[in-house]
């Protein structure tokens, strides 16, 4: 198993971490999304290695923000 970490702005309610686990879900090979609009953080596990830019890229679609740091 993998786990990728990936921290974002936009998230403010419990509606918003569910469209970003649901956007990431649909991806094959994840196993469990965890996102908490209180830190900003999606934990992504997954099966295989999948690209974090492919993650990113599924994040922005959805309308939100990644913090590089």
């Amino acid at each position: 198993m993998k786990e990728t970490i990936i921290k974002i702005k936009g998230m403010v309610c419990n509606g918003c971490e569910n469209r970003v686990q649901n956007a990431l879900k649909n991806i094959e090979g994840v196993e469990n999304v965890i996102a908490d609009h209180t830190t900003g953080i999606v934990k992504i596990t997954s099966k295989e290695d999948i690209s974090k830019d492919f993650i990113e890229e599924k994040i922005s679609d959805i309308g939100f923000e990644i913090v590089k740091e």
